[in-house]
């Protein structure tokens, strides 16, 4: 009947063609039901529930063999390693917006002038952190990964330095000032 393994395609096939109706009875019993639904379906979520459990772990412990697929491999562990390993402007935005926007909401003209003041700083000096931040890691991407795929790491860098220390997943390996 039909092989299970694949060939090399330019290899002759080495067995004739099966008969139509051989090759769909193969297929539709290839695709067969499960007897009990409901248990397969219990078996598929409790299976579903391990595989999230073990990638909550591994987000929270940085255990590289259950991390989801965008946060695996050396490229990415290099990027987050120096990402947490020094103070980023925009991780401090979301507790400075809301004293910006609580300043902003007084009544006094003076306090609602420096609220607008303290938002342009703020967004030029995390644009400038960012730009400094992009150009020094695809540097050292192309000096420490010469023959890897790097493509997305900056913007995976970027997108972790936004976020607040406490809440990055996978959670920070390295202390601030630590040598990458």
């Amino acid at each position: 009947m039909l092989e299970d393994r694949p060939r090399d395609p330019q290899a002759p096939k080495g067995r004739p063609t099966p008969k139509r109706n051989e090759a769909q009875s193969a297929r539709r019993k290839a695709a067969v039901a499960p007897k009990d639904r409901k248990a397969a379906a219990r078996a598929a979520r409790e299976a579903r529930r391990v595989d999230l459990a073990k990638q909550r772990e591994a987000l929270a412990g940085g255990d590289e063999r259950y991390l989801p697929g965008r946060d695996r491999g050396p490229v990415r562990k290099f990027v987050r390693d120096y990402v947490d390993g020094r103070f980023r402007v925009a991780e401090i935005f979301l507790p400075i917006a809301v004293v910006i926007v609580i300043m902003s909401l007084i009544q006094v003209g003076s306090l609602r002038d420096i609220s607008l003041l303290l938002w342009l700083v703020v967004i030029v000096m995390i644009v400038t952190d960012s730009l400094v931040t992009g150009l020094r890691l695809r540097s050292l991407l192309r000096k420490r990964f010469p023959d890897e795929n790097t493509r997305g790491a900056v913007a995976y860098g970027l997108m972790r330095s936004i976020q607040m220390r406490r809440l990055r997943l996978p959670k920070p390996q390295v202390g601030r000032g630590a040598k990458r």
